[in-house]
């Protein structure tokens, strides 16, 4: 949290083939050490290798796959008295879909497959039929959530 002004919320520009604000986001989070132009590559021939596979648009899947994995509750750590509770909170709707991008990019790096296409486009599929490892993190994040709903009025 700043001291002095509020940070001001820069929108995201869609991006060129699927005119899509979220495919720039996960784009950027696709990236690494800046290389956009190769992120963008591994996205775009994703999408292709989707659409061979399932016969529907790509950008559709991709669509489903990160609804199907945003998280609604997560658990954040309060300390009350001597003790350190997990609070369940609702989780903000730009939170939802930064924690979605990184469990479906976590899970699909850890894929054994020949490129990095090819593992994204297997993780986004099964994401988009509720399976795969980043559906398995959610659940997770709400099995716990929901364990710990007794420490719920502990939220402020």
């Amino acid at each position: 949290m700043p001291r002095r002004k509020l940070v001001k919320h820069r929108d995201v520009i869609p991006d060129t083939k699927f005119g899509s604000p979220l495919v720039t986001k996960f784009v950027n989070c696709l990236m690494m050490q800046g290389k956009k132009s190769t992120a963008e590559r591994v996205f775009y021939n994703c999408m292709d290798i989707i659409e061979k596979r399932t016969g529907q648009p790509g950008i559709q899947v991709f669509k489903q796959a990160v609804n199907n994995v945003k998280p609604v509750l997560e658990v954040r750590p309060r300390r009350v008295g001597g003790a350190t509770y997990q609070v369940p909170i609702e989780v903000r709707h730009e939170r939802k879909s930064a924690l979605a991008f990184r469990w479906i990019l976590l899970h699909a790096r850890s894929r054994n497959e020949h490129s990095m296409q090819e593992c994204l486009a297997s993780e986004l599929v099964a994401a988009s039929k509720n399976e795969g490892g980043a559906i398995k993190k959610k659940e997770d994040t709400h099995r716990m959530a929901e364990a710990n709903k007794a420490f719920a009025h502990y939220r402020w």
